[in-house]
């Protein structure tokens, strides 16, 4: 088993976070796993109001962005919050770029090898959810969940031309291959709102994209220090540790020498401290 990342609230996670907070960041999240826990039934998943306030509080102040599996629509109502951007299925639906009409196009050659392979994936308890720019085939409800991972990593062994695949927990995600991924997201993010840096929290194996290709004093966290080898740079234990780790980043972009940095307006700017 690989050594567990440096806790992120160790002396030098604080440190790096002070860095981070010192320059003009942009804040991004995950969502399954990160800001909500992750649940037997997706559809009742949450951000515990507590948190909800924190990351509202945040948002008044530096610009907040949550890049998720899910598609946007589905994320909406379950933030309690507004944050200043939501991209979803892992970078693929961004509702502010100009994608191409075809965008989701390549994945109609899985769709159709989905219809015709129902019967099999249903029968093992698998559930597919199209989420137009990418697919996932969930198999975390199934009575033997072994057999169904299984079938599903057949269902998109040799994809139709124009697809990739990546895992993540119990799912496999089906998406084009030249569509963003969430690196992409965060970076593009970043120049959007004119950040220096970026401050990103992730659980998962398609968060490691931001983690491998973090930009130059950003700071990378993953919510869970055991498991396989990250990227990321630091950690917290497990997701009931988000809330107190945002607390500090609150903390600490209210003292005086941090200024904040709205976005409401849509432009990036400055402004005193409150």
């Amino acid at each position: 088993m690989a050594e567990p990342i440096e806790h992120a609230l160790s002396a030098n996670g604080v440190q790096a976070l002070e860095d981070v907070l010192r320059a003009r960041p942009l804040l991004a999240f995950d969502f399954d796993g990160t800001l909500a826990p992750i649940v037997e039934d997706p559809d009742r998943a949450r951000v515990d109001p507590a948190l909800s306030d924190i990351l509202a509080r945040l948002a008044a102040r530096l610009p907040v962005a949550i890049v998720t599996g899910r598609s946007v629509a589905d994320l909406e109502g379950r933030l309690g919050f507004r944050p200043d951007r939501i991209i979803g299925s892992h970078g693929a639906e961004n509702p502010a770029a100009a994608l191409p009409s075809d965008s989701a196009g390549p994945l109609d050659a899985m769709r159709d090898r989905l219809r015709e392979s129902a019967d099999a994936w249903r029968a093992a308890g698998l559930s597919v959810e199209d989420k137009r720019h990418s697919l996932a085939l969930h198999y975390r409800r199934a009575p033997d969940r072994e057999a169904a991972r299984r079938l599903a990593e057949s269902l998109v062994l040799d994809l139709p031309l124009g697809l990739r695949s990546f895992g993540g927990k119990c799912v496999l995600n089906v998406v084009a291959q030249d569509a963003p991924d969430k690196a992409d997201a965060v970076h593009a993010l970043v120049r959007h709102f004119g950040a220096d840096r970026a401050l990103y929290l992730g659980d998962d194996v398609n968060d490691e994209a931001v983690f491998e290709r973090a930009g130059a004093g950003w700071l990378t966290v993953r919510v869970g220090r055991e498991g396989p080898p990250s990227a990321a740079m630091y950690a917290l234990d497990d997701q009931s540790e988000v809330a107190g780790f945002l607390r500090l980043v609150l903390e600490i972009s209210r003292r005086p020498d941090r200024p904040a940095f709205a976005t409401r307006a849509g432009n990036a700017k400055r402004v005193g401290s409150s």
